[in-house]
Formats: structure tokens, C-alpha cells, sequence
């Protein structure tokens, strides 16, 4: 049985479907991500599980119990919001022990757990100080202590860490992952971005159109999209229509291309869309023994670690990256690729 399981949730919104029959499985003890534009429906689907919104059909089960109709307090579930919802003007520890108090827990069993909680998120010794004088980090870390604080059966993040800068955000999400993992919580968190997702889930479920697209672990997705809109959605866009004309080969505006014969390609002389995953165009100073072409370099872009690169084959456009150490050609260089059999997929 699953830790929790929504069946069928169905929502609208000014009399337009914005979930249709959502169903999903969460272990006990999964990190899971709720991934998708804005609009798609996943901050609805995640106040629907706190109990913030209900559903017109569908149910909600936590631990095999119908909490659907249950009130927000009495679900064992807790939602921390993007902005934290801390109180301006009370210090750290009345911040964390806040859901400890609402309890009437003893005043020691509270002062425990809170310097517990503190020490978890790095943040010993930050009692006594106000909310409003730390840093976005610090308070994003305050929020977490609060929120773990009355042991929720399951914990709901929304945006956690999507209004700090890019430097801090990346940091904080591995902290956020190596925390919830020690604790043991099963958490959803909801995010636009796909980094976030795939850096904080042990599995990722991708909304679009009101239906979860496709569900898996986060390199699974990435190396293996569903359906053109989830290669796009993911910065994948090497993107074109081809034909299978033979067991392993395809007719593409760059030419026939060979394709590895166990990546799931059937039914020859059927058309559809073909995808190039990035780190399957490989530039190469040797004629490789398949998939070989000249290229001219449109664009190069550095990225720091790596320098994305807009290549010209033909009339196509294909993006590729090239990592930091590597040679990397000059704009208008005419380069040899490789484009590798076991990169490219087919829908």
C-alpha cells in the first residue's frame, strides 16, 4: 500500500479543467517533485493534499485513510509556503515552536525539540534572533525547522527555495535534499524549474495540460522524454521529423542517420518526430563509423562549466555542449561531429 495515493483528482477552475483525474503513488519516505509551467495545476494539487482546496471528484489517502474531507489541522500534513509565512516580529525559537505550542506540549519537551531543530538546519545558536534580521538562506532554514518541528506525517514545499538568487538556491537545495533524507520524511515539492526537481526528488512527476505527461526518476525523464512537449519543457530541442526506413536507420533532413537497434524504434517506413539528445553530438577530429557530419558553429555561448554550442547541419540547427577543458571551436569554424546511435530517440 501506498504512504499516500490520489485517485482521480479532478479540479476546475472559472468552469475550465485544470487538473483531470491526477493519480499518483508516494512511498513512504519519497522525495517526490511536482514539475511544470505555471498554470499547469501543481500549487492547486498540492493545497488539495493540505486540505487548503478541495477536489470536485477524486479522493486523497494517507496511509489508507480517506483524508479528503478532513480538516487542514487534523491531516498530519504540512504546507511551507514559498514566502515562509514567518511571523516578522517574533524571534527564531517562537518561529519554530510555534506548531509545538499550538500542541500544548511541556515547555521543556518544546525547548528540546526546538534546539533539535536548529541544530538540524545549521542555525545553533540563532534562537534569540529576530526573523526580519537574517538572510533569505537563514530564513528559508527557520521556515524548514518549523515546519519539521511537529513531525508531519507527510510535508508539502511550494517553491522552497524559488525566491533566492541563483548562487544560494543551489546550495540550499542540496542542504534541503541531506536534511529531508535524514529525517525520513515523505515530502512533495512543487517547482517550476526543472534543476530544482531533478537536484531535490528521487522521483519526478511532470504536469502539462491538466494530466501528469510522465512520472520517473529525474535522469530517466531527461534521458528518456515521453513525448516532444516534455523534451521541450526540459531545454531538449533538437528536435525533427524523420522516417524509419530499416532496422536501424532513419531518413532525416540531415540525411540517414544510424540509430542503436535497441532504443525502441519499430514499424518501418512510419514517420514521427525524432529527438537528438545534446550529449549524443559529439565534435571529433577522427571520421567516426557512423553519423558523421560537417558542421559550421553558429553560436557559441559560455556557460561557465560548459560552452553550449548552436550547430549548422545542412538546414538544421542542432545545440550541443561542450565541457570546460575541452577545445572549443570558434564561431563560423567548420567542425566534424559524431552524432551517437544510442542519443537519439524517437516519438
Amino acid at each position: 500500500m501506498a504512504f499516500l495515493e490520489l485517485e482521480n483528482i479532478r479540479k476546475t477552475y472559472e468552469g475550465s479543467p485544470l487538473l483531470s483525474g491526477i493519480s499518483l503513488e508516494v512511498a513512504k519516505g519519497e522525495l517526490v517533485s511536482l514539475l511544470g509551467p505555471s498554470g499547469s495545476g501543481k500549487t492547486t494539487l498540492l493545497r488539495i493534499i493540505a486540505g487548503l482546496e478541495t477536489c470536485e471528484v477524486g479522493r486523497v489517502l494517507l496511509q489508507g485513510e480517506d483524508i479528503s474531507r478532513l480538516p487542514t489541522h487534523r491531516r498530519g500534513v504540512i504546507l511551507m509556503f514559498q514566502e515562509y509565512a514567518l511571523f516578522p516580529h517574533r524571534s527564531v525559537a517562537e518561529n519554530v515552536s510555534f506548531g509545538l505550542r499550538m500542541r500544548h506540549q511541556s515547555k521543556t519537551a518544546i525547548r528540546e525539540r526546538v534546539a533539535e531543530m536548529l541544530a538540524l538546519v545549521s542555525l545553533t545558536g540563532f534562537g534569540d534572533r529576530n526573523v526580519i534580521e537574517l538572510s533569505g538562506g537563514e530564513r528559508q532554514r527557520v521556515a524548514l525547522a518549523r515546519s519539521l518541528a511537529p513531525e508531519p506525517r507527510l510535508l508539502l514545499l511550494d517553491e522552497p527555495v524559488g525566491s533566492l538568487d541563483r548562487n544560494l538556491r543551489e546550495r540550499l537545495l542540496e542542504e534541503l535534499a541531506a536534511i529531508l533524507r535524514k529525517v525520513g520524511v515523505t515530502a512533495i515539492a512543487v517547482t517550476h524549474d526543472q534543476a530544482e526537481a531533478f537536484a531535490l526528488a528521487d522521483r519526478v512527476a511532470l504536469l502539462h495540460d491538466t494530466k501528469i505527461v510522465q512520472e520517473g526518476r529525474p535522469e530517466t525523464i531527461y534521458r528518456y522524454p515521453a513525448t516532444p512537449w516534455v523534451a521541450r519543457f526540459l531545454g531538449l530541442t533538437n528536435l525533427m521529423q524523420a522516417e524509419i526506413v530499416g532496422k536501424t536507420q532513419l531518413a532525416t533532413p540531415l540525411g540517414y542517420l544510424t540509430y542503436a537497434a535497441d532504443n525502441g524504434f519499430d514499424g518501418i517506413g512510419s514517420s514521427g518526430t525524432l529527438l537528438i539528445l545534446p550529449w549524443g553530438i559529439q565534435i571529433t577530429e577522427r571520421d567516426p563509423p557512423c553519423n558523421g557530419f560537417t558542421a559550421r558553429v553558429v553560436r557559441r555561448m559560455f556557460q561557465g562549466r560548459t560552452t553550449k554550442l548552436r550547430l549548422a547541419i545542412e538546414e538544421e540547427m542542432l545545440d550541443t555542449t561542450v565541457d570546460v577543458g575541452s577545445v572549443i571551436p570558434e564561431e563560423d569554424d567548420a567542425v566534424r561531429v559524431w552524432i551517437r546511435p544510442e542519443a537519439l530517440r524517437w516519438f
